[in-house]
């Protein structure tokens, strides 16, 4: 009886999974949106149109750390066409080169969530959102 549970808990993991990543495409859209979200009000607060506040800068860190975690495992061979999407083969090409600019976004991230003062801030989040540029100039189709 205990050993039908375990596998009928087993399959429900499998397929949970498998359903996570049943649109990856869409997966990726939407962590770039909240990307993009994260991105407008830091450089509101970078530019000086909005306060620093040390809270939303955390989360501005956050969403980066978040999605540089995340999408490296969003691009799997099944999913580089469709979708609209603008992922470059590049992507495809060299894996090592795509996993290694988001692990440096990671750190950049993780350098960003110490970051205390505006001063800080800004070099952090400039840091991160050049290494944002980098990435889409090689692994981005332009529209």
């Amino acid at each position: 009886m205990l050993r039908s549970a375990f596998v009928a808990l087993g399959l429900a993991v499998g397929v949970s999974a498998v359903l996570a990543q049943a649109n990856p495409i869409a997966e990726r859209r939407d962590a770039m949106k909240a990307v993009g979200a994260a991105t407008r009000d830091g450089a509101a607060m970078a530019k000086g149109e909005a306060p620093f506040d040390a809270a939303k800068a955390q989360a501005v860190f956050k969403t980066y750390g978040d999605a540089a975690k995340k999408m490296p495992g969003l691009y799997p061979d099944s999913a580089k066409t469709g979708g609209e999407t603008t992922a470059a083969p590049k992507i495809w090409e060299d894996q090592a080169g795509f996993k290694a600019a988001f692990a440096k976004f990671e750190a950049d991230a993780a350098k960003g969530a110490a970051a205390t003062d505006l001063a800080g801030f800004r070099t952090a989040f400039g840091d991160a959102t050049k290494n944002c540029g980098t990435c889409h100039e090689v692994y981005r189709i332009k529209k």
